[in-house]
């Protein structure tokens, strides 16, 4: 009776390792251990049961507790290493005390189980893929229909706004303000036809292909050139304090789309800002810190219409450098303060 308790002890053991909502390997691997060798001390080893007696079972109980934790925790590489240190060790499994047929019978047995489950692996395994596959199709049907309506449609509409522009030009000679004035309009226009070029490249870029996908993109050196164009075109003037080292590629054209951003609020809600300032300094070699501050007065900020989601957009893909970004009202205006890690800005932009 209590050798009977004594091997119910260690599967109740492996039991509450597995019960966890998240089980550490170690301790499922330490408990089916201790519980194969408490059931062997109590008498349920390689008796005359054989090894279809209790051990057996519970051996059988103990190596799917770790296989479940292996295939949801483990690693492929680790995996592998187990599985041949596994089939090398099997025959000795059956090494005694059976012989002869009863000892290939028992071998052919446990292969049955394994390439069953080998079948039933290779089948999920390939509608997994199935699956990943049909998503990955999708999305990349959504990409072409976007770079459609934007080639068809955006692009079109921007073109028609230059090419009046550029007849407004023609037309503005008597009057040489007006006509600078349709002059930034025209380049603006060309500017925006860049853009929307490289983003319908981009989504016609099949996924694999990552060479095109890492076309170049603005950063911090297209910084000058975005405000001088913003102060040419009648709005704030805009100031900027950079430093000399290069950011990473991702950052940088993180950095850039914030000031974007930025300059496009100050255009759209503070019209009668006079100044903006953009700072870009690493604090104290920890961390690099954006913020982009205007004159406007901090009652004159009001929130964004419906519909504006840039922030919103710009503080996701700053989390996902692990940055925070904050903006909110100054006494002078509004800010926009960002911070991102030193070790995910270093490297060339």
């Amino acid at each position: 009776m209590i050798e009977e308790w004594g091997s119910a002890v260690p599967v109740l053991a492996v039991a509450a390792a597995l019960w966890t909502r998240r089980p550490r390997p170690t301790v499922v691997a330490g408990a089916v251990s201790l519980g194969l060798t408490a059931v062997g001390a109590a008498g349920g080893g390689f008796g005359e049961g054989g090894p279809a007696g209790l051990f057996g079972v519970v051996e059988l109980a103990g190596l799917l507790a770790l296989v479940t934790v292996t295939v949801r925790t483990g690693r492929g590489g680790v995996a592998i290493a187990g599985l041949a240190v596994a089939l090398l060790c099997w025959p000795f499994r059956y090494a005694a005390p059976v012989e002869g047929w009863e000892q290939v019978g028992l071998l052919g047995f446990g292969a049955v189980g394994a390439l069953a489950a080998a079948l039933i692996g290779g089948y999920l395994w390939s509608l997994d893929g199935l699956r990943h596959r049909e998503v990955a199709a999708a999305r990349r049907a959504e990409q072409l229909e976007l770079a459609h309506d934007l080639h068809d449609f955006v692009a079109h509409d921007v073109s028609g706004m230059v090419a009046l522009a550029q007849a407004g030009g023609f037309l503005a000679g008597p009057h040489p303000e007006l006509a600078a004035v349709l002059e930034r309009i025209e380049q603006s226009g060309q500017q925006a036809l860049a853009s929307l070029d490289r983003t319908v490249a981009l989504l016609r870029t099949p996924d694999q292909d990552t060479g095109a996908r890492r076309s170049p993109q603005p950063g911090i050196a297209e910084l000058p050139a975005l405000a001088e164009r913003f102060t040419a075109s009648g709005a704030a003037t805009v100031r900027l304090d950079l430093p000399e080292q290069p950011l990473g590629r991702e950052a940088g054209a993180t950095v850039h789309r914030i000031v974007v951003e930025a300059l496009t609020n100050v255009r759209r809600h503070a019209p009668q800002a006079r100044t903006v300032l953009v700072t870009l300094r690493h604090s104290q070699g920890k961390s690099l810190e954006l913020t982009v501050a205007d004159d406007g007065g901090a009652a004159e900020h009001q929130p964004r219409r419906r519909g504006g989601h840039g922030l919103s957009a710009l503080t996701a893909r700053v989390e996902a450098l692990d940055g925070t970004l904050h903006a909110g009202r100054t006494e002078q205006g509004w800010q926009v303060t960002v911070t991102l890690p030193s070790d995910r800005t270093e490297g060339q932009s």
